[in-house]
């Protein structure tokens, strides 16, 4: 890979690791964090951080609120940068200085697209058309082309009939369908989603995670942060769990959710107190995803 001037290859992860393989290399980690810590003025996020993510999985970043999930996603981003420690993208470490090169930040910007939980934080632009049509205009698409791409996002993420609507006054719900298309008329490499599902409504969440389902088995690297232990085993093949900053476990869902005592050390499941018939009542954590019909 050419990082001469802060260039970044043109190529993809995947088509990296294919060549790798049959050069009987070492593969090259979509992201590798190497003891990152970070703090938001004295108040530790990340504390001496180390994982690396192989191009095309799909990964939970599991943990309660404050866990440093957020600030990681920003980090692998690059709109954070570490206090000590190091990220690399596909080989190449993420510094404020290689994004400041062209030749390194609108390769990476296209490869790499964060939706963040809050929509309303990325929405701007007066109609939604306006708003999926944005990066595309960044990168100078013809005309034509943005027209075409756009139209087919939102064809893809049911939203068309939301083309001339002003972001602002949709639902969150649809707000995040346009965030998300937004991102995805790029067609990026690796997706970093914060909280996908977080205040919407059963449907709308359904619609998320049909969508997260679908990507599986995809080029496509998919980061999910969350701490709804329902949805893991549909969204995610390697979950890591964060504490106060610092990775506490690591493993598929299935071995994840089998560990009780570790998920309510971090405060990801509750026990709290049941009547059952016959007036009896009894305290059990709750971890399994709840019963819910599959359509397949």
């Amino acid at each position: 890979m050419n990082t001469r001037g802060g260039a970044i290859d043109s190529q993809n992860c995947v088509i990296q690791n294919l060549k790798s393989k049959f050069q009987n290399k070492m593969p090259v980690p979509v992201f590798d964090v190497r003891e990152v810590t970070f703090r938001y003025n004295k108040v530790v996020a990340l504390d001496n951080l180390s994982l690396s993510i192989a191009p095309g999985q799909r990964v939970a970043l599991m943990g309660a609120n404050g866990s440093g999930k957020s600030t990681l996603l920003r980090m692998l981003n690059a709109l954070a940068y570490p206090e000590n420690g190091s990220i690399l993208f596909c080989g190449v470490p993420l510094t404020e200085e290689r994004l400041q090169t062209p030749e390194f930040a609108y390769p990476f910007r296209r490869r790499v697209g964060l939706v963040f939980q809050n929509p309303d934080v990325q929405l701007f632009s007066p109609t939604v058309f306006d708003e999926v049509a944005f990066g595309p205009l960044q990168l100078q698409w013809s005309k034509a082309e943005v027209i075409a791409k756009v139209e087919a996002m939102l064809e893809m993420m049911k939203i068309t009939h939301l083309r001339d609507r002003s972001p602002h006054h949709l639902s969150t719900g649809e707000k995040k369908r346009v965030t998300l298309a937004s991102v995805l008329v790029l067609d990026p490499e690796v997706l970093l989603l914060d909280e996908p599902t977080a205040a919407l409504d059963p449907k709308s969440a359904s619609q998320m995670i049909d969508f997260l389902v679908g990507v599986r088995g995809g080029s496509k690297t998919v980061i999910t942060s969350t701490h709804d232990l329902d949805i893991v085993k549909d969204i995610a093949d390697q979950c890591f769990v964060f504490q106060t900053g610092q990775l506490v476990a690591r493993g598929t869902p299935a071995e994840i959710l089998r560990q009780t005592a570790m998920l309510e050390q971090t405060n990801l499941v509750h026990v709290h107190r049941h009547i059952h018939d016959g007036g009896e009542a009894h305290s059990h954590p709750h971890i399994r995803p709840h019963a819910h019909p599959h359509k397949h």
